[in-house]
């Protein structure tokens, strides 16, 4: 799939990728907007703003991590990349997590 965040409609939106790169089967997953967002190797998807909200691979919210201020940008990383990298307003931060970031 190829995920795209359309900040100014608020929406992400998903496609297929087909032969030659050719996109198709456009869906709205998730009728929200975001800056910044990865993905775990299970599917789900994070999504900057209000700290992280969590979504599944079919839209559907299933967790939100507290942060102190606005989010920007999310990244997995780190040796094994399970280490949450969120950029916010004024500061970086770094949450270990039991999730691995898409390889």
């Amino acid at each position: 799939y190829l995920y795209i965040a359309d900040a100014g409609a608020g929406k992400i939106f998903r496609y297929m990728i087909g032969e030659k790169g050719k996109l198709s089967q456009k869906r709205l997953l998730i009728d929200r907007g975001s800056d910044g967002m990865t993905l775990d190797s299970k599917g789900n998807i994070y999504l900057t703003g209000n700290g992280i909200t969590i979504y599944n691979s079919e839209g559907v919210k299933i967790g939100q991590l507290k942060v102190p201020e606005g989010t920007s940008n999310v990244c997995f990383g780190g040796k094994d990349k399970s280490i949450l990298f969120i950029t916010a307003k004024t500061s970086l931060y770094m949450i270990p997590t039991l999730a691995k970031g898409v390889e």
